[in-house]
């Protein structure tokens, strides 16, 4: 199986060996979360007073990840200010200012930055708490490097706050995922936290393009897998959505 094994203390303590390393995704504009992100980037809308990014990155720490690789675009000085006083994980910024290049191509750029595989990859703009597994253990548990490309956290539909699509996968007892049919409804929403192979992303170029095509070359291979997030998970996509996070989050 994996070369990477078993995490649970208090919460149950996992013994794992997790990725070194993580690609956070942060250069977006954050079009559907205006008028919060006029003046800031939506990583750094806050959530109950910690804002999306260092949510994120509080998970990565830990966990035992060292190293965030950060791609930045939109408001990216304010990104780099504000990663400067983070002591943990150690942040490698990834400059796309020149050409924003949508999630594909920002982690085909970062290759390079990122000394690991597979590598978590993580979008910023959502939020979770763990079950009684850290969640980005579970995932490093769950890698099997012989039959993946792809292991994405999966939220059931019916606990994905904040989340109002038709849900996005289907997924067998091994694990091995399918997309949604058309017009249809799907048990599991993708949470935007994931490890990716590196094979994922041989020959592609640097472009913009979505993750989504790297998704279908491993489901076209037998290659997509997915695991189940046993804690609370917050789609938060508009300035709504914070407040009915904040309600969810004191109430827990």
């Amino acid at each position: 199986m994996s070369r990477f094994s078993t995490p649970l203390a208090l919460r149950p303590a996992v013994d794992v060996i997790v990725p070194t390393t993580a690609m956070v995704l942060a250069a977006g504009l954050g079009k559907r979360m205006r008028p919060l992100t006029a003046t800031r980037p939506k990583p750094l809308v806050e959530v109950a007073g910690r804002s999306l990014l260092d949510r994120a990155l509080d998970h990565l720490t830990a966990a035992g990840v060292a190293r965030a690789v950060v791609n930045v675009h939109y408001f990216a000085e304010q990104v780099e200010a504000h990663l400067a006083s983070r002591a943990a994980p150690d942040v490698v910024i990834s400059d796309e200012r020149g050409s924003l290049l949508e999630t594909g191509g920002g982690v085909t750029k970062a290759l390079p930055l990122i000394d690991c595989d597979p590598f978590y990859v993580i979008n910023s703009d959502n939020l979770w708490v763990d079950g009684s597994i850290d969640t980005l253990k579970l995932l490093a548990q769950r890698w099997d490097s012989e039959t993946m490309d792809a292991l994405l956290l999966l939220v059931p539909l019916a606990r994905a706050s904040g989340y109002e699509g038709r849900g996005d996968f289907y997924m067998n007892p091994m694990g091995r995922l399918r997309r949604r049919v058309e017009h249809r409804v799907a048990p599991y929403v993708f949470s935007g936290v994931q490890l990716l192979s590196k094979r994922l992303f041989e020959g592609e170029p640097i472009e913009a393009f979505s993750l989504n095509r790297v998704y279908d070359k491993a489901l076209a291979n037998g290659r997509l897998f997915g695991a189940v997030h046993g804690g609370m998970w917050f789609h938060v996509g508009t300035p709504a959505s914070v407040g009915e996070t904040e309600v969810i989050l004191a109430d827990s």
